[in-house]
């Protein structure tokens, strides 16, 4: 009986250990789902899966690259004109 008990206390800490992984650690945190370049991300995947050798994709790494890099700048841009004594 105390085993179940103690199962049935322990449980909750475990389901909100299970929650606290699936979501980011800060707000700003973003899936690669929600990312722009998520389509460069999944043409570069798919090229992987249909070719074996990966000199094939080069093409497709360096789009999903320059987008993470567009990406990167509009970010850093967009965090530069906020300021803190605005």
């Amino acid at each position: 009986m105390a085993a179940a008990h103690a199962e049935a206390a322990a449980s909750p800490t475990h389901r909100a250990s299970i929650q606290a992984t699936s979501t980011p650690p800060y707000p700003s945190a973003a899936r690669i789902a929600d990312s722009s370049c998520f389509p460069q991300y999944t043409a570069s995947l798919k090229c992987l899966e249909t070719n074996q050798d990966k000199s094939k994709c080069q093409q497709q790494f360096d789009d999903y690259k320059e987008c993470k890099k567009r990406e990167r700048e509009a970010r850093l841009e967009r965090n530069r004109s906020q300021t803190l004594f605005g």
